[in-house]
C-alpha cells in the first residue's frame, strides 16, 4: 500500500463508507491500518528482522493502541550504531511528510534515548508506552525494559518536576470538570492526567487505575474520537456547538447529559491525581523519621504536615459545626483536607439541624469568605457527599452546563466562583455575610423548568432560614437572588438618564439602600465569575452611575438631570452643521472605543452609524442618541464599541465612510451582505428572534421601549435600524447587549407621524423580526 493509499483508507474509515464504526472500533481500525502500513514501509526501508540492530518503535497514542483521528504518529527509530540509519530514516519519514501525515519522530540508540529520558520528562514518560512495530524486536524490548527500569529508580526524585509540569498545564488548559468547554487532553482531569497516573503506577507509587478511572478513560477517548471525526481535523476542546452532535453519536442524549458525564469523569481523574501527587510529592518527611508537626488551625482542626486534619481530641459525632470549621480552615490556608479526615467526617459527622447554631453559621461565613481556597474546599466536600448534606439543593445544579455561551463554568462552579469574587468586595457592603450567601445561591434555581430568579428566590429563602438567619435577613437574601440581574440588565438595556428607569429600580428594591448596595456588589461578582470580558470598565461605569442615581432618590433627593451634550459633542455637531456631512470622533481606551458620530439637520444617524461600525467588525455595546434642541437641529450618537479582533479602526477611514453613508453614497446593504457571506456561520438550529414591548419605562405617553432578543449576526443593528426607519419610528436611545451568540437590543421609539397604537406596534414588530431573521 502506498502512502496515498494509507491516507485514502484512513479517510474511508472516518467517512464510514463501509458502515459506521463505534469510537473504540475506529481507534482499533486506525491502529491496525497504520501498523500494517508502517511494517511494510519499514521493511522496504531496510528495517528487517534478518539484520538485527534496527527497530521501529511506537510511543504515544499508537504505542498505547489509543490512536484517535488526526493524531500525530509518535515513532522512534532505534539502532545499534547502524551507519546507514540516516538513509533508513529518510525512506520512512519522507513519504509520511509528503502525504502530510502528522509525525513526531526521533532516531536514537538505546543509550541516547535513555540519556534524553534522564533529562526530559516527556521523553521518559513517553518511553513507558514503547511498543515494537518492525525490525529487531529484541532491541525494542530491551529499550522498553531499560526505560521502565530507569523510571522506577528515578520516578520519586522526579515527582516534583512532574507535578510542577502538570500544574503549569492545568493553569494553561483549565479543568475538565465544571468547564463549559473542556480540553479533553490537556485539562485537569483529562487524558494527560490519566497518562500521569499510568506513569506513577509503573513506578509502583500508586495502584493501577480501578474501574472508575478506566471508565473515565474510555469516555474521554470516545468523546475525543467523535469530536475529531465530526470536525475532520485535530481538536481537543469540546465546544457547546459540537457537544450535541458528539452526544448523539455516542448515544448519550444531549450535550447536557454529556457534560455531566464528562464532569464526573474529570472529577474522578483529578481527585486521583491530587491524591497521588499529595502522597508522593507534598507529604513532608520529618528529619530523622520524625512525624510531621501538628499546628492548631481552629477548634478541633490542625495542620498535619501539609494537610488539614482533625485534632486528636475532636469528636465529630458530638460537634455539628466541625465539618464547616475543617472546610474553612482548608480554604483559608490553601491546604487540602486529608483523605482520612474526609472519610471520618463522611462516616460520623452529624446532620446540622435547622436552624443552624450561631457557631456553624459563622463557620459557613468564614468558609465563603476564604477566597480562592474555597474552590478546592467545596470540591473536596462535594466529592465525598458532605456538601450535599449541607445544601441538598445543590444536586440540581451540580455539573449543570450553562445554556448561555458567555459562561466559562458549569452552574455549580460559577456559584462557587461568584463567592470567590464576592469575598474581595466584603468591605463595600454593610452586610458581607448576606453578600456571600447571596453569591452562593444566586443561580440555585437553574436546571429546572421555571424562571431561575423566581424559583431561586424561594429556594434561597428556605436555605437562609435553615442556616438560622432572622426573617428580615432571609428576606434580603431572597431579594438578592430574585433581582440579581436587575442592575446589569437595566444599565445595559435602558437609558439610565430616564427618570422612569430610576424610579422603577427604586421601586423594585423597595426603597432599601442595603439591598441596593448588595445587588451592586453581587452584579460585579456574578459578572466576574461568568467569564473573561463580561465585566468591562464600560459596564462597571454604567452600573455605578445607575446605583448613584438610585441612591440619590433613596436619600430623599432627585436623580441627577440627564447629561446634556458635552462641549466636545456640541463642537462635533457644529462641525457637521458647517460641513453638511457626517462627522466622527474616536477615543480608544485599551481595546474599547468611544465613537461619537454627528449628523446635521434631520439626516439619518442610527442606520449609517451601525452599518459603518459593522463593516469594521466593531461590536457595539451601547448607543445613546441625542438631539440638538437648537435651531440648527442635528443629532449626536455616542457608541461604545470594541473590535471583535485586531485594534480599533483608523479614525480617518471611519470618518470618510460615515460621511459617504450619511450622504447615501456607500452601498452598506451590499457590503454587509458580502461580509456576512465571507464570515458565514456554521449551519445549525438558531433561536427564533422575539420582540417585547415595555410601556412604563420612558417619559411621555408617546414613547415605548422595544426590546429585541435574537441571535447575533453581522450588520444586525444596521438592518433593525433600517426597519425602524421604514416604519417611521423615531429612536430616542438605543442600548445593545451582546451575550455570546445572542443579543438583547433595546430602543426607545415613538412614531414620527400618527399615534402610538396597536396597528403601529404590529407593523414595527413585523418589520424588526423580518430584519432579524434575514
Amino acid at each position: 500500500m502506498t502512502v496515498g493509499g494509507l491516507v485514502e483508507a484512513a479517510n474511508r474509515l472516518l467517512a464510514g463508507r463501509h458502515g459506521r464504526t463505534s469510537a473504540p472500533a475506529l481507534r482499533a481500525a486506525l491502529v491496525d491500518l497504520y501498523e500494517f502500513w508502517l511494517s511494510k514501509a519499514a521493511a522496504a526501508a531496510g528495517v528487517d528482522t534478518a539484520e538485527p540492530g534496527v527497530a521501529l518503535v511506537a510511543v504515544g497514542g499508537l504505542g498505547r493502541r489509543e490512536l484517535v483521528p488526526f493524531s500525530d504518529l509518535d515513532l522512534v527509530l532505534v539502532h545499534d550504531g547502524n551507519p546507514d540509519i540516516a538513509a533508513v530514516a529518510d525512506a520512512l519519514w519522507y513519504p509520511l511528510w509528503d502525504a502530510r501525515v502528522g509525525l513526531d519522530h526521533s532516531v536514537r540508540t538505546p543509550g541516547e534515548a535513555l540519556r534524553v529520558a534522564a533529562e526530559d520528562l516527556r521523553t521518559a514518560t513517553g518511553l513507558l508506552d514503547a511498543r515494537h512495530l518492525a525490525g529487531d524486536q529484541g532491541l525494542a524490548d530491551r529499550l522498553a525494559a531499560a526505560a521502565r527500569e530507569a523510571w522506577r529508580r528515578t520516578a520519586r526524585k522526579r515527582l516534583p518536576d512532574l507535578a510542577a509540569a502538570a500544574r503549569e498545564r492545568w493553569q494553561r488548559s483549565g479543568e475538565i470538570a465544571q468547564s463549559a468547554e473542556p480540553d479533553l487532553k490537556h485539562g485537569r482531569g483529562g487524558l494527560r492526567d490519566l497518562g500521569l497516573l499510568d506513569a506513577l503506577a509503573v513506578a509502583q507509587l500508586v495502584d493501577r487505575p480501578g474501574e472508575e478511572l478506566r471508565a473515565a478513560r474510555e469516555l474521554l477517548l470516545d468523546v475525543r474520537t467523535e469530536l475529531r471525526r465530526q470536525l475532520r481535523r485535530e481538536r481537543d476542546v469540546l465546544s457547546a456547538a459540537d457537544a450535541d452532535t458528539v452526544a448523539a453519536e455516542l448515544e448519550l442524549g444531549d450535550r447536557f447529559t454529556l457534560a455531566r458525564k464528562l464532569s464526573g469523569a474529570g472529577r474522578a481523574v483529578a481527585y486521583a491525581v491530587d491524591l497521588a501527587l499529595r502522597s508522593g510529592v507534598d507529604t513532608p518527611r520529618g528529619r530523622f523519621g520524625r512525624r510531621p508537626s501538628r499546628t492548631p488551625l481552629d477548634d478541633g482542626v490542625v495542620l498535619h504536615g501539609t494537610e488539614v486534619a482533625l485534632a486528636r481530641d475532636a469528636v465529630p459525632a458530638r460537634d455539628p459545626g466541625l465539618l464547616l470549621r475543617v472546610a474553612a480552615a482548608s480554604a483559608r490556608s490553601g491546604r487540602p483536607i486529608s483523605h482520612g479526615t474526609l472519610r471520618t467526617l463522611a462516616d460520623s459527622a452529624p446532620e446540622l439541624r435547622a436552624p443552624w447554631p450561631e457557631p456553624a453559621r459563622q463557620a459557613l461565613t468564614a468558609l465563603l469568605a476564604a477566597g480562592e481556597g474555597l474552590v478546592d474546599a467545596v470540591e473536596a466536600l462535594d466529592r465525598t457527599g458532605l456538601w450535599a448534606r449541607l445544601f441538598p439543593e445543590w444536586g440540581a445544579v451540580r455539573d449543570l452546563p450553562p445554556r448561555e455561551p458567555v459562561h466559562a463554568w458549569t452552574v455549580d462552579r460559577h456559584l462557587v466562583q461568584a463567592c470567590v469574587e464576592a469575598s474581595r468586595l466584603v468591605s463595600t457592603v454593610s452586610r458581607p455575610d448576606l453578600l456571600l450567601l447571596g453569591a452562593l445561591l444566586h443561580d440555585i434555581g437553574k436546571g429546572r423548568d421555571a424562571d431561575h430568579s423566581e424559583l431561586g428566590a424561594r429556594i434561597a429563602a428556605q436555605v437562609a432560614a435553615r442556616v438560622g438567619l432572622p426573617d428580615a435577613d432571609a428576606g434580603l437574601v431572597a431579594a438578592m437572588v430574585r433581582h440579581h440581574l436587575l442592575l446589569p440588565h437595566t444599565a445595559t438595556r435602558r437609558d439610565i438618564s430616564e427618570q422612569e428607569t430610576i424610579e422603577r429600580v427604586v421601586k423594585t428594591v423597595d426603597g432599601d439602600v442595603v439591598l441596593l448596595e448588595l445587588l451592586h456588589a453581587l452584579a460585579r461578582a456574578d459578572s466576574l465569575a461568568t467569564g473573561p470580558g463580561v465585566w468591562t470598565d464600560w459596564k462597571a461605569r454604567l452600573v455605578a452611575e445607575l446605583v448613584d442615581r438610585c441612591r440619590a432618590v433613596l436619600r430623599g433627593g432627585a436623580a441627577p438631570a440627564p447629561d446634556p451634550l458635552t462641549a466636545a459633542e456640541r463642537e462635533l455637531l457644529a462641525a457637521a452643521a458647517r460641513s453638511g456631512r457626517g462627522e466622527v470622533r474616536v477615543s480608544a481606551d485599551d481595546k474599547q472605543a468611544r465613537i461619537v458620530l454627528a449628523v446635521p439637520g434631520r439626516a439619518e444617524l442610527l442606520a449609517p452609524a451601525a452599518g459603518v461600525l459593522a463593516l469594521h467588525s466593531l461590536e457595539v455595546h451601547a448607543a445613546v442618541l441625542r438631539a440638538d434642541g437648537g435651531p440648527g437641529g442635528g443629532r449626536v450618537g455616542v457608541f461604545i464599541a470594541s473590535p471583535k479582533f485586531g485594534s480599533p479602526p483608523d479614525p480617518a477611514l471611519l470618518r470618510e465612510q460615515f460621511a459617504r453613508a450619511v450622504a447615501g453614497n456607500l452601498a452598506l446593504t451590499q457590503k454587509l451582505a458580502e461580509k456576512e457571506r465571507a464570515y458565514a456561520e456554521p449551519p445549525g438550529p438558531r433561536a427564533a428572534p422575539r420582540v417585547l414591548w415595555f410601556d412604563d419605562e420612558t417619559s411621555g405617553s408617546s414613547t415605548v421601549v422595544l426590546e429585541l432578543r435574537a441571535p447575533d449576526r453581522i450588520g444586525l443593528l444596521f438592518r433593525v435600524a433600517g426597519a425602524l426607519r421604514r416604519c417611521e419610528a423615531e429612536v430616542r436611545w438605543a442600548k445593545v447587549a451582546t451575550l455570546g451568540a445572542a443579543v438583547v437590543d433595546s430602543f426607545a421609539v415613538s412614531p414620527r407621524r400618527g399615534v402610538l397604537d396597536a396597528g403601529w406596534r404590529a407593523r414595527v414588530e413585523r418589520e424588526v423580526l423580518a430584519a432579524a431573521t434575514k
